[in-house]
């Protein structure tokens, strides 16, 4: 739970991964580090009080602000430290199904556990305008595959999760061929007859998300056999625990995107954490609360290095320095997203790589996760429509009205 004190400063309470009290001692010296790594000499000291053996509050102190976490072991098991033979996951099998690395737009990942299976994210999309140019035939040859994917995982799914109303991680009903390759059958299929865990739309929403959110509700929505609100609650299924966080900025704090959940889902000591457009994390607090759930893997969208201008500099370097100390602490990471859009990312993440190459920790895209070929196109979409010219037939869809081109499939 996070909140702002009455002299505004941020105020964050984890309760359920800090379950013993050598493992708070760990927590804390963990968030301690990470807030000196990324803040450098902003901060002078950390001092911990202890309350009632149950209750640890952690004060940061510093020359602008003041971060206070109260970290609660009340009422918990027991959690132990992963031992490296531990560090994998082995009853959470988790499936990249479409993203960047992938030729597309979206995080949209299928998980299962021996107790339920679960579709995060289920959309995708391709960028509008890329260097001047739309999408070329790869990207829609892309984008219709992903669709397959996620529809032959939506058969399976039990349960169908929103972590926020973007496009390209969500569905909706109405008929894009031209950057969502949506249609009314398509959103029925993934949500008709499933528990959709979805962001409320109602609070800690922007202007945008929160007429998406509405819309979703009457109409895709509609088919699910519960459409439940997320944020900040956990949900049991057997001995699977999926836990949303409370709304999260989309990138930096008050960015105009909005709020969005993470979700981890748990079994039996194994943690998957899923973080999507968090941008780094962009927001130090929401780097702090992936650290506290401590999981094996992350799927986490990096900082949007290809909107330079549009986006601050300062924003994206916090972004960078957070994915750094992120690798460090997670065995696992696969880094996706807003980031792989760039041509050059990979370069420009070399701290990244390095950071977790010492602590004996990897970095993938999710095509590597799966043991494929990067397919990255938006990045090189110049480069396509130089080299492999598309057909007299798209070229003529492609000049049609966007109006009329949205309903009409493209000639691929």
């Amino acid at each position: 739970m996070s909140g702002i004190r009455p002299d505004g400063s941020p105020f964050l309470n984890y309760g359920e991964s800090a379950r013993t009290l050598e493992n708070v001692e760990n927590l804390v010296f963990r968030i301690a580090y990470v807030l000196v790594k990324v803040f450098g000499n902003l901060y002078e000291a950390v001092h911990v009080r202890a309350h009632f053996r149950s209750k640890f509050v952690v004060f940061i102190l510093g020359k602008q602000k003041r971060y206070e976490m109260e970290i609660n072991i009340e009422n918990t098991q027991k959690t132990r430290v992963l031992l490296a033979s531990e560090r994998m996951l082995r009853n959470i099998k988790v499936v990249p199904l479409a993203a960047e690395s992938l030729g597309v737009r979206s995080m949209c990942t299928f998980v299962e556990t021996p107790d339920v299976m679960v579709l995060l994210d289920a959309g995708v999309s391709l960028g509008p305008n890329r260097f001047g140019f739309p999408p070329h035939p790869k990207e829609y040859e892309a984008l219709a595959e992903s669709r397959k994917k996620i529809a032959e995982a939506a058969e399976k799914a039990e349960v169908v999760t929103i972590s926020h109303y973007h496009f390209d991680h969500h569905t909706p009903s109405f008929t894009d061929w031209c950057f969502n390759w949506s249609f009314e059958e398509a959103a029925r299929q993934i949500y008709e007859g499933k528990l959709v865990l979805a962001k409320s739309y109602k609070s800690k929403v922007n202007f945008s998300q929160r007429r998406r959110g509405w819309v979703f509700a009457r109409t895709g929505g509609k088919n699910a056999k519960k459409l439940e609100y997320a944020d900040g609650k956990t949900f049991e299924f057997g001995k699977t625990r999926l836990k949303f966080s409370d709304p999260v900025f989309h990138g930096p704090e008050d960015s105009q995107l909005g709020w969005l959940l993470m979700t981890t889902i748990e079994y039996e000591g194994e943690r998957f954490l899923f973080a999507s457009d968090v941008q780094g994390p962009m927001h130090t607090p929401t780097l702090l609360e992936i650290l506290v759930q401590a999981p094996q893997l992350v799927i986490v969208g990096g900082p949007p290095v290809y909107l330079e201008g549009l986006v601050k500099k300062e924003q994206v370097q916090v972004g960078m320095r957070n994915l750094e100390s992120l690798v460090e602490s997670v065995p696992t990471t696969i880094l996706e997203h807003h980031l792989l859009r760039e041509e050059n990312w990979r370069e420009l993440s070399k701290p990244v790589f390095n950071a977790a190459s010492k602590k004996g920790h990897s970095v993938v895209t999710a095509a590597e996760f799966l043991n494929k070929d990067n397919n990255f196109l938006e990045s090189r979409r110049q480069r396509f429509f130089e080299t492999e010219k598309p057909s007299p037939e798209f070229e003529k869809w492609m000049k049609t009205p966007l109006a009329k081109r949205k309903l009409v499939k493209p000639p691929i």
